[in-house]
């Protein structure tokens, strides 16, 4: 049995029977993945959260990620300047859903391995197994100072998170555990009551360096990773080789997801007129020049010419891989992304809440007539409703 298969056979939602796996990104934070100071409905609040996720699970969508934020970027926007804490935001957000899969994203330098694991097993029972670790090292070095941390450098970054993560399955799963690294310690380690998901609640990281991919192939059950407009084939050739690593260096299973932002609007027209608004005339550039700038140097994820050639995907949604068109256009961009081996996405919106009901009325159908989406009822009855009208 692989790591994954113990996941399969308790019905997890991240590894459910759906070939393309979709969930929301950044729902916790002000304005979301977009940089833009056009008008939105959408605040980062729990009451607009608990209204997404009911959306969300009337749909049949897998998850909610947040972005684990502490201050924002500045610029008129100050953007993500506003945001819920995830640990939080995830247990409440499970007290009132039966069906979402809530991750909470956690900065390793900033929560001790013995406090996470004991959050993490709270809201893993609060949820009945929907609950899952966004692991991330930190690379906003405004944020790290703001703990009294010194930014470490990036590979080093992955040394600690792995001493971290070691330590909080050791809390998962044994009795006693003793651990001795050289970042932390762990001295007759002990927590109860043990995670509702056996033996552990999902991992998952979007390492896209060598050694965030070394990572997530030793620990994680899913890798993110960025796929560019024009890059499927590299993502194809990215998929391949996160699959490979992880057999073949650790005997693993394990999944890939990416994330993109999406406009969806009845003709392609109505799509790039809004796209034009919110990103050329409404965009916060100033916000998206402090993000690049930081993000572009120090998370060794991106290269100099993919930051200055897509600085305005950062604007539309944090570089993520573009949706802007008629449902019917959209639906062929994710079997485009769908045939590199990707398991699924993270969508962004501008206003999660006005925009997420015509996707599911118009979206979701053409995915499941694709062969992507595993045919769900409420998705049906909004098609018919919709036909009725």
């Amino acid at each position: 049995m692989s790591n994954l298969d113990a996941f399969r056979e308790a019905g997890n939602p991240m590894f459910n029977d759906n070939k393309f796996k979709l969930g929301i990104f950044g729902s916790n934070c002000s304005n979301a993945c977009a940089m833009t100071l056009a008008e939105t409905s959408f605040e980062p609040t729990f009451e607009k959260n608990k209204e997404l996720a009911a959306m969300l699970e009337g749909a049949g969508w897998e998850a909610m990620v947040p972005i684990a934020r502490w201050r924002g970027f500045g610029g008129p926007s100050n953007f993500n300047g506003t945001c819920m804490e995830t640990y939080t935001w995830a247990s409440a957000l499970a007290a009132v859903t039966s069906k979402i899969f809530l991750f909470a994203t956690s900065h390793v330098p900033t929560i001790h391995p013995i406090v996470a694991a004991k959050m993490g097993t709270t809201i893993d029972r609060i949820s009945k197994g929907r609950f899952g670790i966004n692991m991330v090292c930190g690379w906003f070095t405004p944020e790290m100072e703001m703990f009294g941390r010194k930014m470490m450098e990036h590979d080093t970054r992955y040394e600690y998170a792995t001493e971290w993560v070691e330590i909080v399955q050791k809390l998962w799963t044994e009795e006693w555990s003793d651990f001795e690294g050289n970042f932390l310690s762990l001295k007759n380690g002990f927590s109860s009551p043990k995670p509702y998901q056996s033996p552990r609640p999902v991992l998952i990281s979007a390492g896209s360096s060598g050694k965030g991919r070394e990572f997530a192939a030793k620990y994680c059950d899913i890798n993110f990773s960025v796929v560019e407009e024009n890059g499927l084939d590299k993502a194809t050739a990215w998929v391949k080789e996160m699959k490979k690593t992880a057999l073949e260096n650790y005997q693993r299973e394990i999944n890939t997801f990416t994330y993109c932002y999406t406009v969806v609007r009845d003709t392609e027209k109505e799509a790039k007129e809004y796209y034009d608004y919110y990103v050329n005339q409404k965009g916060d550039w100033e916000a998206a020049d402090n993000v690049c700038k930081v993000f572009g140097v120090e998370s060794g994820s991106y290269s100099p010419d993919y930051m200055d050639k897509f600085r305005r995907n950062f604007i539309a949604g944090w570089g993520g891989y573009p949706l802007v068109g008629t449902p019917e256009q959209v639906t062929d961009r994710l079997l485009e992304l769908s045939k590199t081996g990707v398991n699924g996405s993270l969508i962004t919106m501008v206003d999660y809440n006005a925009e997420l009901p015509y996707w599911n009325e118009r979206v979701m159908p053409l995915l499941e007539q694709a062969g992507l989406r595993k045919p769900h009822k409420q998705t049906a009855e909004a098609v018919a409703t919709a036909e009725a009208a």
